[in-house]
C-alpha cells in the first residue's frame, strides 16, 4: 500500500489525514490546535504540524505529502530566512484603509481584470501597503514574502534560503499581485503596494508538480484551503458553501471572473481551472456567539431554531459581528431587527441567527450566478454544517437542493488527493475522491420571504 498525507493548516488548527494513494481509503488522522488571534508567529504552525503528525502515527511511511492552508495572510522573511514580524492573517482587518487606497489608485475595474479580484483588507497586497505605511522598519527588513502554506512547506523541507520558497497558482491567485491567466507575478502592483520590486516571491508550481526533500516524502504543490476543499469533494457542478470561521461560497469555473464590485474573487483552483469565490467574515462564529448569549449549547440552539417558524416571526439578524467582507464593511457591527415584546424569544433569535448567517452566503451564491457561474446544487460543509438545523433551513434560503456530505477533513482530503496526483502522474487527479460518499440531501422547498427581509435590513448599512 502506498500512502499519501494531506495537511490542512487552517486558521484554528492543523489537521492531517493519511490515505491509500490508490483507493483513497483513510488509514489514520491527527490534529492539533493553533493559537487564536489575527496575527501569529509561523513557528506555532510548525509546532502544531509536528503535534498533529505524531497524533496521526507519524509520517515516515508516506510517499508524498501536500499542504493546504488558510489563504492570503502575510509572512515577511529577512534575507537569512528569519521571520521579520508575526504573520498577519486573512482576518486581520487593520489593512482596510490600505485596501481602499490601492483600489482608489489603480481602479476597481483594472484590479479585477488584471488579477481577478479587488483588494479588501484580507488580501495580501493590502497588507503589504499597511506594512510599508505603518511599519517601515519591518518593511525595509523584508526580503521575501510568502503565504502560510508556502512557509510550512518550506519549513518542512528544512530550507533557510527564501529563494527556495514555492507556492501554487490557487494560493498565489489570492495575493492581489499574481495574474493567474498569464501565470505570472505583477511587479508593478507590488511596487504600488510597497514601493519596491525586489522582493523574493515563491516559485509557482503547477497542480501536479512536486519538490523533493533531502530525505522523506515528496512535497506536492499545495493549495489554498478552498481550492483544496473543491478537489477533495469533487463536487462537479455543485457550489460549495463552507461555514467555518469565515463563510465561503465558491464554484469551479472554466474562466476567471472579473467582478469590478469585488464581490466575486476569481481565484485559480487546484487543477488548471478557476475558482469563483465569495467570502464573508461571519459564519460559524455567529452561531457560537448566539448560543453563548442564550446560554445554550449549539445542539440546543438548533432545537430552538427548528421550534420557531420560518422567518422567525419577522426577527432578522444581520450578523456582521466581526465587520464584513461581503459587502465590504470592515468596521460594521451586527444588529437585530423586528423585535417586539411577543417576538423577542430565544427560539426566534436562534432561528434568526441561522437564517442571517445563511442569507449572507445566499447573497454570495447570487453573485456567482451574476458572473455567469452556473451551479445545480450546494454542498454544505464546515463546522456549522454539522448542525442538523442548518442543513434543514439552508434549502429555503439558497433556493437549491443542499447536500451535506459526511463530515470529514475535506481540505486535508484535497491535499492528500493532490499528493497522490504528484506521484501517480496523469492529466487529471486520481479519481478516488469521487468514490460514493454518504450525503444527506435536502430538496429546496418553496422560497420564503426571509431573504427579502434580510436584504432590506442589511441595505441600511450601505446607506450610511
Amino acid at each position: 500500500m502506498t500512502l499519501v498525507a494531506g495537511v490542512d493548516s487552517s486558521t484554528q488548527s492543523c489537521k492531517i489525514v493519511v490515505r491509500d494513494a490508490d483507493t483513497g481509503q483513510l488509514v489514520r488522522a491527527g490534529r492539533a490546535a493553533h493559537p487564536p488571534g489575527t496575527e501569529i508567529h509561523p513557528e506555532h504552525w510548525w509546532r502544531a504540524f509536528q503535534e498533529a503528525s505524531a497524533a496521526a502515527g507519524g509520517l515516515d511511511d508516506v510517499a508524498a505529502l501536500s499542504i493546504a492552508g488558510q489563504q492570503h495572510g502575510l509572512i515577511c522573511l529577512d534575507d537569512s530566512g528569519e521571520v521579520v514580524r508575526d504573520a498577519l492573517l486573512w482576518n486581520d482587518t487593520r489593512s482596510a484603509t490600505a485596501a481602499a487606497d490601492l483600489v482608489g489608485e489603480a481602479g476597481a475595474t483594472a484590479w479585477a481584470q488584471r488579477v481577478g479580484l479587488v483588494p479588501v483588507a484580507a488580501i495580501t497586497v493590502a497588507k503589504l501597503r499597511w506594512l510599508a505605511t505603518h511599519e517601515p522598519g519591518n518593511a525595509a527588513r523584508t526580503a521575501a514574502v510568502c503565504l502560510p502554506h508556502d512557509w510550512l512547506t518550506w519549513r518542512l523541507r528544512g530550507d533557510r534560503d527564501p529563494a527556495m520558497l514555492t507556492t501554487d497558482r490557487s494560493d498565489a491567485s489570492g495575493t492581489g499581485y499574481f495574474d493567474s491567466r498569464r501565470g505570472e507575478y505583477c511587479p508593478d502592483l507590488i511596487d504600488l503596494a510597497m514601493g519596491r520590486t525586489d522582493l523574493v516571491l515563491p516559485q509557482v508550481l503547477g497542480p501536479r508538480e512536486s519538490t523533493a526533500m533531502t530525505s522523506g516524502p515528496r512535497l506536492g504543490a499545495g493549495a489554498g484551503d478552498n481550492a483544496a476543499a473543491a478537489l477533495g469533494l469533487a463536487v462537479g457542478t455543485d457550489a460549495i458553501v463552507s461555514l467555518g470561521t469565515s463563510g465561503v461560497a465558491c464554484a469551479v469555473s472554466a474562466d476567471r471572473p472579473a467582478d469590478p464590485t469585488g464581490t466575486v474573487a476569481g481565484f485559480a483552483d487546484a487543477t488548471d481551472r478557476y475558482l469563483a469565490l465569495v467570502c464573508t467574515l461571519n459564519a460559524a462564529r455567529v452561531l457560537e456567539a448566539t448560543a453563548r448569549m442564550l446560554d445554550v449549547d449549539l445542539a440546543r440552539l438548533g432545537d430552538l431554531a427548528m421550534s420557531a417558524p420560518p422567518g422567525a416571526e419577522g426577527v432578522v439578524m444581520v450578523p456582521y459581528l466581526d465587520g464584513e467582507r461581503t459587502p465590504n464593511l470592515p468596521t460594521a457591527t451586527g444588529a437585530l431587527h423586528g423585535l417586539t415584546p411577543a417576538t423577542m424569544i430565544p427560539a426566534n433569535i436562534a432561528r434568526a441567527a441561522i437564517e442571517g448567517m445563511l442569507c449572507g452566503l445566499a447573497a454570495g451564491l447570487a453573485a456567482l450566478s451574476a458572473q455567469g457561474v452556473a451551479t445545480n446544487g450546494v454542498s454544505l460543509i464546515g463546522g456549522a454544517a454539522a448542525l442538523p438545523a442548518v442543513g434543514r433551513i439552508a434549502p429555503s434560503i439558497f433556493g437549491k437542493p443542499v447536500r451535506v456530505p459526511t463530515p470529514g477533513e475535506h481540505v486535508a482530503d484535497g491535499a492528500a488527493r493532490q499528493a497522490a496526483w504528484a506521484i501517480r502522474g496523469g492529466d487529471v487527479p486520481p479519481q478516488w475522491a469521487e468514490r460514493a460518499r454518504a450525503a444527506e440531501l435536502y430538496e429546496a422547498p418553496v422560497a420564503t420571504a426571509v431573504r427579502e427581509r434580510f436584504q432590506n435590513a442589511a441595505s441600511r448599512y450601505l446607506e450610511r
